[in-house]
């Protein structure tokens, strides 16, 4: 299978207004009514996944392999923050993803995480039967 689309510069783009469901309070990660970390890195996944996975094959999809983050700022409730995720090196099924994400609340951007994010391209139904297969000898 040939994934010629894809290509070291491709960009992905996605973000969010953090709302009380996004806070570290919320989700159990801290004792902070700021935007979580575990938040932070599903919007970075997002990013990465808008990136690149509308341009497979049919029966292809990209799964996360590696995540290395900083999250340098707290972000409010109410402000915006916006993730973006570059297709840096692409080596076969292995895909490595340069993060950044930025908080917005009055036009002046300020980095509040970044990192790598490597992500695998994989077929769904071979992936599927992996896991069907492993349900099964644990059953």
């Amino acid at each position: 299978m040939s994934f010629d689309a894809i290509q070291p510069g491709l960009k992905g783009e996605i973000g969010l207004v953090v709302a009380e469901e996004h806070t570290a309070q919320h989700l159990g990660s801290g004792a902070v009514r700021v935007f979580a970390t575990p938040q932070m890195v599903l919007l970075m996944e997002l990013a990465s996944v808008a990136a690149a996975d509308h341009l497979l094959p049919e029966g292809y999809c990209t799964v996360g392999a590696h995540l290395d983050i900083r999250h340098l700022a707290p972000t409010p409730v109410g402000f915006e923050v916006r993730s973006i995720a570059e297709l840096i090196e692409v080596d076969g099924r292995r895909l490595t993803f340069r993060l950044q994400v930025y908080e917005q609340p009055f036009g002046e951007a300020q980095l509040v995480g970044d990192g790598i994010h490597r992500r695998a391209i994989i077929s769904t139904q071979r992936f599927g039967d992996g896991v069907a297969q492993k349900v099964a000898e644990a059953s």
